[in-house]
């Protein structure tokens, strides 16, 4: 079994990937498959060039936890991780400390997401996206890679690093992976270990609410809520935090006219395990 290696510090790393051309794949850790089509994915394209690396990083960043969020819950085991990016062809896992990425602390600068920031994920989480964004500009100005891969189950976090690489004219790639599930049609989540039984068996209520949107899809933006709705209204274990229609080009929601490729949101909480997903409809 071979092991990639593991860097723990920025100036070992800017070493190491001298004269690389980097697909790097951010991570909190806690890997699961769709972490790995995540890697797959990268191992693809830097294998297709010479000096092709990739590097996969593990921080859980403090920045993105609210006051009443799970910090401390979040689990970290980095030798889990390692034997499940073993033989996969990674070469380096960057997994530095709290101390090593933010030396002074809290930061002084830090990005701001902009309104869309605020809406969906933001509103329920305030500050999330302000602390994934300046995680995610700074592990971007420390590996410099040529792409990067995010997965598109977190569709609105995908939307902002795409628009933060754009509107700050970074030379990189962003690249989104479709979302991998469970065989009932769950999301693989890092937190879906810390569904109950009982609760596990109700959380691909999720994907089958938004199944049943994009059936509606032809009858308008009404009949796609109601679809969902109808869905979510059946198990009660699933108590819903939003559920929203938004265009994809601009992640706003979609008017009562809307026609064409949209983005159907949902997040709800069973027990303690607040769940996300997503999936895209056409309106017509």
């Amino acid at each position: 079994m071979t092991l990639p290696d593991v860097v723990t510090t920025i100036a070992e790393l800017r070493t190491r990937l001298a004269g690389q051309r980097v697909a790097l794949v951010p991570t909190m850790g806690a890997l699961h498959a769709g972490h790995l089509a995540l890697v797959d994915r990268a191992v693809d394209l830097a294998t297709a060039s010479a000096d092709g690396l990739v590097v996969v990083s593990i921080f859980v960043n403090p920045l993105q936890f609210g006051p009443a969020e799970d910090l401390d819950r979040y689990p970290r085991d980095l030798d889990a991780d390692l034997a499940a990016l073993a033989d996969r062809g990674v070469g380096i896992v960057f997994a530095p400390s709290v101390a090593e990425m933010y030396p002074d602390g809290k930061p002084q600068v830090t990005l701001r997401g902009g309104a869309v920031s605020e809406l969906y994920e933001g509103r329920s989480r305030p500050g999330h996206f302000d602390g994934m964004l300046t995680v995610v500009a700074k592990l971007l100005g420390i590996v410099r890679p040529a792409v990067a891969l995010f997965g598109r189950k977190d569709a609105q976090q995908l939307f902002l690093v795409q628009r933060m690489v754009k509107d700050l004219d970074l030379a990189i790639r962003i690249e989104g992976v479709e979302t991998v599930r469970e065989a009932d049609g769950l999301a693989l989540s890092s937190r879906n270990r810390f569904l109950t039984a009982e609760e596990r068996k109700a959380a691909p209520t999720l994907h089958r609410a938004l199944e049943a949107a994009s059936s509606a899809g032809d009858r308008g933006i009404d009949a796609v809520i109601a679809a969902a709705q109808s869905v979510l209204m059946d198990e009660e274990l699933v108590k819903l935090d939003y559920l929203r229609v938004v265009d994809p080009r601009t992640f706003q929601p979609v008017s009562d006219d809307f026609r064409g490729p949209a983005r159907v949101l949902i997040a709800a909480h069973l027990g303690t395990t607040r769940l996300i997903d997503n999936d895209d409809i056409y309106l017509n």
